[in-house]
């Protein structure tokens, strides 16, 4: 075996293991039932208690990384990692996103490590999320690349235009909708759609 072969085979290797190491551990209802639901199924100590929709919104509105990285070092009367050093990072953002779901939220559990850590581009986030207001100017939306429309709404710069879309703004909901953007990835997609090239118009139909 070649160099080559060897090397790619030792990459198959690594991301066949940490993909059985992500499935191996807790998922989000696990880890509740095991430490979270010890404070937050009765709202002990101050947590927010599992199903109360007004104090789980205005704390999900800081987006899943935040939220996890105040489970992970501790907040207020929560300890580190929820009391339990055992819970990955990964656990604990599953749990994380279990209690927002099941306080009205509509998150995805992360899948593996690699989720906790990647912010995805301001170009993902528009594709995914942002493009179904913006491309075509839904509701009175500034259109991506539309350079003139989001100089405006930049005008008091990129951090407050970043606060006005984790808030929500007029009518658009905070954080576009999707709760778990994190701050930096709405940065991101504000930065893509000022930059980005405005879509070619339609040719009309040939008489």
């Amino acid at each position: 075996m070649g160099p080559k072969s060897v090397s790619l085979a030792l990459v198959a290797f690594v991301a066949v293991t940490a993909a059985q190491d992500s499935a191996a551990q807790r998922s989000g209802k696990e880890v509740v039932e095991s430490t979270c639901a010890s404070c937050h199924a009765t709202g002990e100590k101050g947590a927010p208690k599992i199903g109360d929709q007004k104090a789980w919104s205005k704390r999900s509105a800081a987006g899943l990384s935040s939220l996890t990285q105040n489970a992970i070092k501790g907040i207020r009367n929560m300890p580190g990692h929820g009391g339990n050093p055992g819970l990955s990072d990964l656990e604990l953002a599953r749990g994380v996103a279990y209690m927002v779901n099941q306080s009205g939220g509509k998150w995805t559990e992360p899948k593996t490590a690699a989720d906790l850590k990647g912010e995805r581009s301001g170009a993902q986030v528009v594709k995914a999320q942002c493009a179904k207001c913006h491309q075509d100017g839904k509701g009175g939306a500034p259109k991506v690349g539309d350079r003139e429309a989001w100089s405006k709404r930049l005008s008091q710069g990129i951090d407050h235009a970043t606060r006005s879309a984790i808030a929500g703004h007029g009518g658009m909901p905070a954080r576009g909708d999707k709760a778990d953007l994190t701050d930096g990835e709405v940065r991101a997609a504000i930065l893509y759609m000022l930059n980005a090239k405005p879509a070619a118009k339609a040719s009309p139909p040939a008489k």
